[in-house]
């Protein structure tokens, strides 16, 4: 299973969109973080920056909602252009219906964690799931630092991802860099979103392949690769 790099635009000059998504050519994914302010204490961005990098980016978008109510508007950013949507478990009320209504739509359906929430009670949802994701930080704010608390939970998740066949992919979001996407790799993960690790350097699309060979070579040797 290939490494992806979704570099976070959070950590980008928002003031220079558009071009800070070229300066990442390369990456699998842009991923877009969007936070109301209420579901965690930070407000970013919304629906029609969303359709407006679309539009400035071959580059699919990985809309990152950390919401209230995101039953609701998890829909509206597939119409928006995001080519994956991801919703908090702690945020949705009918976690099925809704990845159903954004894979109906023509999207990659997944859904997220945070640090406190345990992966067992969501092990039947799976199945109705493209991506899932382990934050390793808390939500609402970049430039956080990884808590390698959450690696025995990557591996638990990669194992029920395993147990049940599932081809979904298993994201890592949180303090992502060069001296910890090593580990997430080993534990399990296959995505990885950075945001200072990639924005925060001279060169965004060189960043973005030299995480690409570090996760892709600890991937190699991964107990959980080989037994795929």
């Amino acid at each position: 299973m290939a490494a992806q790099i979704n570099p976070s635009i959070l950590s980008a000059d928002f003031s220079r969109l558009a071009e800070e998504a070229r300066a990442v050519e390369g990456a699998d994914w842009l991923h877009v973080d969007v936070m109301d302010n209420h579901f965690v204490p930070n407000l970013t961005l919304g629906v029609p920056v969303v359709e407006a990098l679309s539009r400035a980016t071959d580059i699919p978008l990985d809309c990152h909602l950390m919401i209230e109510d995101a039953d609701r508007w998890a829909p509206q950013y597939v119409e928006a252009g995001a080519g994956s949507v991801t919703f908090h478990a702690e945020a949705a009320a009918a976690p099925v219906r809704t990845a159903r209504e954004i894979r109906a739509k023509g999207a990659r359906a997944s859904m997220a964690l945070k640090p406190a929430t345990p992966i067992e009670p969501y092990e039947d949802l799976l199945p109705e799931l493209d991506m899932l994701l382990i934050m390793t930080v808390e939500p609402g704010f970049g430039g956080q630092a990884f808590l390698d608390i959450m690696l025995p939970k990557i591996r638990r998740t990669r194992e029920l991802i395993s147990k049940h066949g599932l081809e979904m992919w298993l994201q890592v979001d949180g303090g992502v860099s060069a001296s910890t996407i090593e580990r997430c790799a080993e534990a399990g993960a296959d995505v990885f979103v950075a945001g200072s690790a990639v924005y925060g350097t001279d060169d965004p699309a060189a960043a973005v392949r030299m995480l690409r060979s570090q996760a892709t070579e600890a991937t190699a040797t991964a107990a959980w690769a080989c037994n795929h």
